[in-house]
């Protein structure tokens, strides 16, 4: 690197390697995982799906996560402008459907239990919005992928590097 050159001008000049390849040590588990994974989805859209792994992944910090959710969602045909606000949905309501809405808070509440619980209004919102077994299915997915995000911030997994199409 010459002494104006950043490491943004270098894409993955500076990445570290992982500090484990649990998947390598631990692959029962991560083959359960995968299923689980694969279980998880069944009967959800996939756009919200995504939005989902993103924002859960934006809370946990796990930025491995977010780079292969944010390019699965591209390849669904999420729009870019939708994922970029979706550090910021709050204040970007208008961008997302009142469902996305839903489950976009309830990621947030299942993922931070800051308080030990999901509060009620959360849920209930979620639960107009989904029937039982969408909700189920909601709850699953968001549930997995605060796994991945242990496994990938714990191991600090190396992002930049994932195609869509691959798993985990």
């Amino acid at each position: 690197m010459t002494n104006t050159e950043t490491t943004a001008d270098r894409p993955y000049a500076a990445e570290s390697p992982a500090r484990l390849e649990w998947a390598r040590h631990a692959p029962e588990v991560y083959k359960a995982m995968v299923r689980l994974d694969s279980a998880a989805k069944k009967g959800l859209d996939p756009k919200l799906y995504e939005l989902v792994k993103i924002r859960a992944s934006q809370v946990n910090h796990c930025a491995f996560c977010i780079d292969m959710h944010t390019k699965d969602a591209l390849a669904a045909g999420e729009s870019v402008e939708r994922i970029v606000q979706l550090g910021a949905w709050e204040e970007s309501r208008h961008f997302y459907t009142e469902r996305e809405l839903a489950a976009i808070e309830l990621t947030e509440a299942v993922t931070v239990l800051t308080d030990g619980f999901v509060p009620d209004e959360v849920y209930e919102r979620a639960a107009k919005r989904f029937d039982e077994a969408e909700l189920a299915q909601l709850i699953a997915a968001i549930t997995v992928i605060n796994a991945w995000n242990r496994f990938g911030v714990t191991c600090r997994m190396t992002p930049g590097h994932y195609q869509p199409g691959r798993h985990h």
